[in-house]
């Protein structure tokens, strides 16, 4: 899904070096994008092979940051050598550090090519052994002096911040470029179980050497599981649901009530009635003639899918779209939603409850994201150039600041408002799929399966990224496939889209 070349993984010897405590060694000279992506695409596999997959966005992230440095530290090799400076000297290196940044990124090119002459390299190396995992960053220009005071002073600064925000408002550091995105991967690491002694950076045989090594990680862990107090007011402050679908849903689970009737208490409510019948007839449910009134509506999706359907027209109204960004994410839900409907009727057809639970369940699967956006706003606008500029996921963002994640948020949101537990679970295990209960798995797996190939071809996660339950459970044996289905999904959805506007 992207016009830079990918190189093939070979997942096979992948997974079996990760097994049996075998490094995994990639070198490159210029580090090119397709080689970033493939070592990102190995460190996918291998941390995947490990059932470590929840560690990727930050150990991804460890990865470019190191490896570009170490391309940096090359590039200044050959920038010091082109300017006859010394770059042990203190007074030349002061001199050339002036003007590297801006002449590398001018001549960048040339530069690379000098580098490759010089047979100047960078080396990453991938081990797992005693349930550690050990990252390993080597560039055969050795650290002096000067580079390693200022990456110390990183560090330690770095053990000095208690939040992102902290790091965002205090670090400047411009003369090599790399000042807050160091910092940024050490609280990062912090995370995940860095200490002090799991960092190291030390020269051996002539390579610099930055080793990175952590623990096995229980993805439920406590880190995983906190609120804020923060966040927890904001949850707490939301208003109750709205009070007539409240009493519609009474109406809906009491066996003596029937749909006349049940259709008769919404047509009471006009704006209702009016969001209601636009929903039916959106691309999802594809009439086949257009929905005129409320009783048609509830006979055509049944009285679980109007209940559901209901569910998400509250939640809008709660939530709204008053931002560009939150227009933004209802529009992301609304096409996971046609996909999760769309897969359901592919994959799922004879299951009564995933049919009618799969279109709301993907509508509402990032309501937490919302209630995120809107808490940290400060935060998040001056981490929006940051995350864009580094690839940092929106998953690593929201832990960093918020010690949560957005699927816990919109799953405490679901049950202060007593959202079926179908819905609950769904946006809980949205990106873990493999934890979810027995009784909602697949149809948590279905949703996560949608959410992914919206990401897939939005260019945002690679094949090797998809979740192994998704891949097991529907059957994606390689990228062919599921691309093949991304595609098919995709065209529905626009045709459906298209034909909606019509009415």
């Amino acid at each position: 899904m992207t016009e830079d070349k990918r190189l093939i993984v070979d997942s096979e010897k992948i997974k079996k070096a990760a097994t049996s405590g075998v490094p995994l060694s990639l070198t490159t000279y210029v580090l090119p994008h397709e080689m970033i992506l493939y070592m990102n695409d190995v460190l996918t596999c291998f941390l995947t092979s490990l059932n470590q997959a929840h560690m990727t966005d930050y150990l991804v992230y460890c990865l470019n940051e190191l490896s570009t440095n170490a391309k940096k530290a090359n590039t200044k090799r050959i920038y010091f050598l082109e300017k006859n400076l010394d770059i042990n000297n203190p007074e030349d290196y002061e001199e050339g550090m002036k003007t590297f940044k801006m002449d590398m990124l001018e001549n960048l090119s040339y530069f690379l090519e000098k580098q490759r002459e010089a047979g100047l390299y960078i080396k990453v190396v991938f081990v797992a052994k005693n349930n550690n995992i050990k990252l390993e960053v080597r560039n055969n220009s050795e650290l002096n002096i000067f580079e390693y005071k200022r990456i110390h002073d990183k560090i330690c600064r770095a053990h000095t911040y208690t939040s992102m925000e902290e790091a965002l408002d205090k670090v400047v550091d411009d003369t090599e470029g790399a000042g807050l995105g160091f910092i940024l991967m050490i609280l990062m690491l912090k995370k995940i179980g860095l200490t002090d002694e799991s960092y190291q950076i030390f020269v051996e045989n002539k390579e610099t050497v930055v080793r990175v090594e952590l623990p096995f990680l229980d993805k439920r862990s406590k880190d995983f599981d906190v609120v804020s107090k923060e966040l927890l007011k904001h949850i707490e402050d939301l208003p109750s649901f709205p009070e007539n679908i409240v009493e519609i849903n009474r109406l809906i689970v009491d066996p003596d009530s029937d749909m006349a009737e049940i259709a008769s208490f919404i047509n009471n409510d006009v704006a209702l009635t009016a969001d209601l019948i636009k929903m039916v007839n959106s691309a999802a449910f594809r009439p086949a003639n257009p929905v005129q009134n409320v009783l048609s509506a509830v006979k055509m999706v049944g009285l679980d899918g109007l209940r559901n359907l209901l569910f998400s027209l509250g939640t809008f109204k709660l939530l709204g779209e008053n931002t560009e960004e939150k227009r933004q994410m209802w529009v992301h839900a609304h096409k996971v939603a046609f996909f999760s409907h769309t897969l359901a009727s592919s994959f799922c057809a004879t299951d009564k409850n995933i049919m009618s639970d799969a279109y709301v369940c993907g509508l509402l699967h990032d309501i937490g994201k919302v209630i995120f956006t809107t808490t940290h706003t400060e935060a998040m606008r001056k981490l929006v150039s940051i995350t864009q500029q580094k690839n940092i996921s929106f998953q690593v963002i929201e832990q960093m600041i918020a010690g949560s994640n957005h699927e816990i948020l919109g799953a405490r949101i679901a049950e202060k408002w007593n959202f079926p537990k179908p819905i609950i679970a769904s946006i809980k295990y949205h990106h873990s799929p493999e934890e979810a209960p027995k009784e909602y798995k697949k149809l948590t797996t279905l949703i996560a399966l949608a959410n992914q190939l919206c990401g897939y071809l939005d260019e945002k996660i690679t094949f090797q990224q998809v979740y192994l339950a998704c891949r097991e459970t529907f059957g994606l044996q390689n990228e062919m496939q599921f691309q093949s289905l991304a595609e098919k999904t995709n065209l529905a959805y626009i045709r459906s889209e298209e034909k909606s506007k019509q009415f």
